[in-house]
């Protein structure tokens, strides 16, 4: 009786753990075809952008005129698009690892693969968000500042620079990753990557580079936010000079720039609760299936991210030459309207001074 009872309940495990592993081989696959369609979007989306921006950088290197007067009113923001979409073209290029791992349920790619992969992911999504922080400072600098934003010299050589050193930065945040992590072996013997630092260092770690990522990016970004709603507030109260459109192009950036940072924050939050809730409180009670399906569905959120983007950065290209372009036929009118003024200034000494040629002539 005893045997037929251990029997019976082997084989409910046996059943219960060949269901699961069906699953798993199911959810293994659908990732795999998500992730490889996010790739060819991703992909082609982010390489358009930058090949849009060469483009539009070889008609200014062919009219250096128009060139520095674009730059003379402003940041431009074609730096840090082409590093944010370098960026995300970085982040994408390890989806092909990530499906063959998936697929084959093992790591393939070694000890120097698990570092250089998983390096590169923290690498380019804070060379993202710091790009990110740095163009709505640019713009809240532009709107708040607009003659000092104006007056800077060298833009574009400032804009550079601040880009390397948003990369610069987010490489030495992912250095410890590249030292920690080492291949190990899972209790069923297949490979994977593993930290070689004790639970509590790679705790700390982790919660310092959520900090860095989300919680510092986001202070920063929502004080910027805050004092442009305030000083748009204040500005509402005092009557305008003229009137301007309800949506102008600068309002758009500025939304789009918005929406930008919250869609990062709406792909990425997810996978570092993930990351960071099991460090904190334990192991959570989910079946394996659940776990698993889980994990790929905030991993396809954050690849998803790198693929929306390009379309963000074309509109918000586009606004911003559209807002170049106001800002020209501002100036335009501003200095018509002076030269007019002048012109009607000098005409009653001219017109005196021709009576007075006259008178003598007489």
């Amino acid at each position: 009786m005893e045997r037929n009872l251990s029997a019976k309940a082997s084989a409910n495990v046996t059943s219960e753990e060949e269901e699961d592993s069906a699953a798993e081989a199911t959810l293994a696959w659908a990732f795999g075809l998500v992730l490889s369609l996010l790739y060819v979007a991703g992909v082609s989306g982010n390489a358009y952008t930058l090949a849009l921006l060469w483009r539009s950088g070889r008609r200014c290197c062919c009219c250096p005129s128009a060139f520095s007067s674009a730059s003379s009113r402003g940041a431009p923001l074609a730096p840090s698009i082409a590093s944010l979409a370098l960026a995300d073209l970085l982040y994408l290029g390890s989806i092909p690892f990530i499906v063959g791992t998936s697929l084959a349920r093992d790591w393939p790619f070694g000890a120097l693969g698990c570092r250089l992969l998983l390096s590169l992911d923290l690498l380019t999504m804070h060379a993202s968000i710091f790009t990110l922080t740095l163009m709505c400072a640019q713009r809240y600098r532009a709107v708040a500042r607009p003659l000092a934003a104006r007056g800077c010299a060298g833009a574009p050589r400032a804009q550079g620079a601040l880009a390397i050193g948003a990369w610069a930065l987010s490489l030495l945040l992912a250095l410890p990753m590249m030292l920690m992590v080492s291949l190990g072996r899972s209790p069923d013997g297949k490979r994977l990557c593993a930290p070689t630092w004790s639970p509590r260092a790679y705790r700390l770690y982790l919660s310092l580079l959520f900090g860095t990522s989300i919680v510092g990016p986001g202070l920063a970004i929502g004080a910027l936010y805050t004092r442009l709603a305030l000083a748009y507030l204040a500005s509402l109260r005092r009557p305008p000079r003229k009137q301007e459109p309800r949506r102008s192009p600068r309002r758009k950036v500025l939304l789009l720039l918005l929406s930008i940072v919250l869609l990062f924050w709406a792909c990425f939050l997810p996978f570092w609760l993930w990351q960071l809730v099991p460090l904190y409180h334990g192991p959570l009670s989910l079946a394996r299936p659940t776990r698993k399906a889980i994990h790929y569905l905030v991993t396809c959120l954050t690849y998803s991210n790198s693929c929306i983007n390009p379309f963000l950065y074309t509109l918000l290209t586009r606004n911003y030459q559209e807002d170049l372009r106001s800002q020209r036929s501002a100036r335009y009118r501003f200095t018509s309207s002076c030269h007019n003024l002048g012109a009607a200034q000098r005409q009653p000494g001219e017109e005196g001074l021709a009576m007075a040629t006259l008178h003598h002539l007489k």
